[in-house]
């Protein structure tokens, strides 16, 4: 006994670990890893980290923080994520479906609070997958996803457009009053001195758009923001043009405590995520995090919702990645994996993070293998990070919304959204645009949550409706056979408490001075609580009346609850039987 208790802790433990490293023995234990996977793995790895440095920079900017907190956050993310997650191909750090929420914590709670709600979002993923929730995404319905994801992308685009025209604008927290602050920025714009930024805006945008025609086999972030930093530079130099760049925007305190413009040319430093710099004060200098209650009830919410959405993205994002690789996944070894992430890049200054479709999917098919291409792609941040800040600095930030547009613009998936409107049914559509309301005017907890319980409530609805009786007396032999102060009926259809009231209603309408009743059970396939209570509450309303009952060809989980429920002791003058004949046969005796 005891060699059997210590077998079973030790396969305990191993589950517990959540299939830690799943992805890297996929990819290089039961497949031998050659010099040609790796030359793969560095060419993928190069190609993700072209496209990473400056997303992840926008993103960071775009979630209200310095741009190196992103480079940062993508340092961390593409090791200790990759290396221990559940899908050999994800490639992760920030991304743009997690603006929406880091937004707001960042104004209120500064690098603090978010660096704060990133660490609760990781113990948080954690739980999730001790709890092995990894298959519930199966469990969110297509229109919901769709809605959110749309929603989102409207969000980061309203959000880009400051940046992108070179307003000088605040950014209120609703979404009605962003619209009003931004025409009213745009009113009074002082276009003269500023134009240059909406025209480097929109040559990096063109460039974006319009690179794949070129047939170019190279990510086009990198060309597109390369000339939208020398258009900025030439705009400032010759015509005297006031453009935004991340040098002019971004400060840092050297180890000598000089203050620098831009990125900082050297690694991060271990700090606790609240000791970060704080909220802003109407002084204008950043204040400690101070921890009150409500302080810890809007972070502990926040990461909450962080860890909804990285666990939604992170396993969408492997999903995908199953079908373009004909691999699979470990879902509840990817939660493992982004909660590590998350809890160890707060404390170099990294925002929270989760696997990025558009890079993952760019890893796939630049011939990425294993989770050495999103080291490799780690490695080429680090290297952007101690070799290349100096030049980053140049980067304008019209080039950085031109980027993040982009990907509102993948992100909101439109076609499948028109689709999706076209096709699906009209309760399908209105949960689809009661989400993408709730994100845009809310967030996207409130659309999440609104458009599941929305669908949850229409499928029971609809599943109630697909719950029958049928009269069996019709069939010539059944008649035949049947005493003829009885009736027989068959339900078809789950009994639970959505269809059961209304099915048992019917029956006692339909019974009139008849003796008894035949109630075949072989089509109801699953009886829950509220299902027993009304079938139970008939019995007792039967037997008031003295009708017999005769119960025929019950299945499994039906017997299964009224043999826990004792109905047998509560209603002994109930009578089972296998068959339908056995029951005809019973209503003549």
């Amino acid at each position: 006994m005891a060699n059997i208790r210590t077998k079973r802790k030790i396969v305990s433990l191993r589950h517990s670990l959540f299939h830690f490293g799943a992805a890297v023995q996929d990819s290089m234990i039961k497949e031998p890893y050659t010099k040609q996977r790796l030359f793969k793995d560095i060419i993928a790895g190069i190609t993700v980290g072209i496209i990473a440095i400056p997303l992840a920079m926008a993103l960071a900017i775009a979630s209200g923080v310095n741009p190196e907190y992103g480079l940062y956050t993508a340092l961390v993310a593409g090791i200790v994520i990759s290396l221990t997650g559940g899908s050999r191909f994800s490639v992760s750090g920030p991304t743009a479906a997690f603006v929406v929420i880091l937004y707001p914590i960042a104004q209120t709670y500064g690098a603090a609070g978010l660096c704060t709600a990133s660490l609760i979002s990781g113990f948080m993923l954690l739980i999730m997958s001790a709890g092995r929730l990894g298959r519930l995404i199966q469990f969110i319905p297509i229109e919901v996803t769709l809605g959110f994801t749309m929603g989102i992308g409207i969000v980061i685009a309203i959000l880009q457009v400051k940046d992108f025209l070179g307003l000088d604008v605040a950014m209120p927290e609703s979404f009605f009053e962003k619209l009003l602050a931004l025409g009213k920025g745009i009113g009074q714009k002082d276009w003269a001195n500023t134009w240059g930024n909406a025209v480097v805006g929109a040559v990096t945008l063109a460039v974006l758009m319009f690179w794949g025609k070129l047939k170019i086999k190279f990510p086009p972030h990198l060309p597109a923001v390369v000339i939208g930093t020398i258009l900025s530079i030439i705009f400032t130099k010759y015509f005297n043009q006031d453009i935004a760049t991340i040098g002019s925007n971004f400060h840092y305190l050297n180890p000598d405590n000089t203050v620098g413009d831009g990125i900082p040319p050297f690694l991060p430093k271990f700090v606790l995520p609240w000791d970060m710099p704080g909220p802003i004060g109407k002084d204008g200098l950043s204040h400690p995090l101070n921890f009150d209650f409500d302080t810890i009830q809007s972070l502990i919410v926040a990461g909450f919702s962080m860890a909804v959405l990285g666990a939604i993205e992170s396993l969408l994002c492997a999903v995908v990645l199953d079908g373009m690789t004909d691999t699979r996944h470990h879902s509840n070894g990817e939660l493992f994996g982004q909660g590590l992430g998350n809890i160890v890049a707060p404390f170099i200054g990294g925002i929270t993070s989760t696997a990025a479709i558009a890079r993952s999917a760019a890893n796939v098919r630049a011939g990425g293998t294993s989770p050495v291409a999103a080291v490799v792609h780690s490695i080429l941040v680090l290297v952007a990070i101690l070799f290349l800040s100096p030049y980053l600095s140049y980067l304008p930030l019209a080039a950085m919304s031109a980027l993040l547009l982009i990907v509102a613009y993948n992100m909101s998936e439109w076609r499948k959204v028109v689709n999706l409107a076209k096709t699906a049914p009209r309760t399908d559509v209105l949960i689809m645009i009661c989400c993408i309301f709730c994100t845009v005017v809310f967030n996207m907890v409130v659309a999440i949550t609104f458009g599941i319980i929305m669908a949850s409530i229409i499928f029971m609805r609809d599943m109630a409706k697909m719950t029958k009786l049928q009269d069996l007396s019709l069939h010539r032999h059944i008649d035949e056979q049947l005493n003829d102060n009885f009736k027989a009926y068959r339900i078809n259809g789950p009994l639970f408490f959505a269809s059961a009231e209304r099915t048992f209603r019917k029956l006692r309408h339909e019974l009139q001075s008849e003796k008894g009743i035949i109630l075949n059970f072989d089509g109801v396939n699953m009886l829950d609580a509220g299902g027993y209570h009304c079938f139970a509450q008939f019995c007792l309303d039967m037997r008031k009346r003295n009708i017999k009952v005769i119960v025929t060809g019950v299945e499994f989980q039906p017997l299964r609850v009224m043999v826990k429920s004792k109905f047998n002791v509560s209603y002994p003058e109930v009578s089972f039987t296998k068959t339908l004949d056995e029951a005809l046969a019973e209503s003549k005796a």
